[in-house]
């Protein structure tokens, strides 16, 4: 699977707002651009996409800005990466339940399905709260010691 820019820079301008929840104040897109060295133009259309997601909203006038439209612990990444890219892992746009390959590959569907699953676990355990809090689920922070130990 590969992360894009765009699920990158949603999740990352996410958890900017998820830090500034608590005291419901709204932040500009050009603080979240500069916050996380985003390309505002790109940001503005990753923010139209998030707001018709239901998962930010925006507010006018001189104190407006954006804000989350519900809380960060309820904001899974997985939420972000499905409205900013759609499916978290398809194969030749298929649905994955639609797939079967002949002979010596036969198996490889239950691979793909294992893949959705790992990445479903993952992203689907992790909230923009928890990235906000710096805190990550227990068994996320063991998988990613555990590879980050493997590359040494």
């Amino acid at each position: 699977m590969r992360i894009s820019a765009k699920s990158d820079y949603a999740v990352r301008a996410m958890a900017e707002l998820a830090v500034a929840w608590s005291s419901k104040k709204t932040v500009k897109a050009e603080d979240i651009a500069e916050a996380q060295d985003i390309p505002l133009n790109f940001l503005l259309g990753i923010l139209r996409e998030l707001r018709n997601g239901q998962l930010v909203r925006s507010v006018r006038g001189r104190d407006g800005g954006y804000q989350l439209s519900r809380p960060p612990a309820e904001i899974a990444l997985a939420d972000v990466i499905r409205v900013v890219d759609g499916p978290l892992a398809n194969v030749r746009d298929l649905s994955l339940s639609q797939l079967s390959y002949p002979g010596a590959a036969a198996p490889l569907r239950d691979v793909w399905m294992a893949v959705r699953g790992s990445l479903r676990e993952v992203l689907e355990n992790v909230t923009v709260g928890d990235l906000a809090a710096g805190r990550l689920p227990k068994n996320v922070r063991l998988l990613a010691e555990r590879h980050q130990a493997e590359r040494i």
